[in-house]
């Protein structure tokens, strides 16, 4: 079985999901369930049909979380002393050559990924070009607009 790579806070955060899921929501659409039965015809009950779709769905995701979890690898890019050089895990920041913006990523597993937050996966064009590389070194990105340089500015075990 393939690894998963993930940071110490993505498995917690995936074992908080699949603890909510298994203490709140699993309960909860029990619940549903049992009402709806009780108001009779199933056939055009449109509570019970939606809590029985509901309930797949969550017991979908518990399984799909279990078998992330007995794959995963957790890397604890904290324990790994620093070297300038970029691996998973690390927070990495940029300077666009061409218009000197700066970005800052930190690179992380598929399911921790959140652009938002400034997390990318490790799959992702940005962080294949980046792995293995320096501070001070130029890396290529490239992209559906074109080719990218970048400039790795500091790389920081966070």
């Amino acid at each position: 079985m393939e690894k998963i790579p993930m940071t110490a806070t993505g498995v917690q955060a995936l074992r908080s999901e699949m603890d909510r899921l298994k203490s709140v929501e699993r309960p909860r659409i029990v619940q549903a369930i049992s009402e709806a039965l009780e108001q009779g015809d199933l056939r055009e009950n449109a509570e019970y049909q939606y809590a029985k779709e509901e309930q797949g769905f969550i017991e979908g995701r518990i399984l799909e979380i279990e078998n992330k979890l007995s794959a995963v690898q957790v890397i604890d890019v904290m324990s790994i002393s620093p070297t300038g050089r970029v691996i998973f895990g690390t927070t990495v920041k940029l300077v666009n050559l061409e218009d000197d913006a700066e970005s800052t990523y930190q690179i992380v597993g598929d399911d921790e990924a959140d652009i938002k937050v400034n997390k990318i996966s490790v799959y992702s064009p940005v962080a294949r070009a980046l792995i293995g590389k320096e501070i001070g070194d130029v890396v290529t990105v490239v992209t559906p607009n074109g080719d990218v340089e970048y400039e790795i500015c500091s790389v920081e075990h966070l």
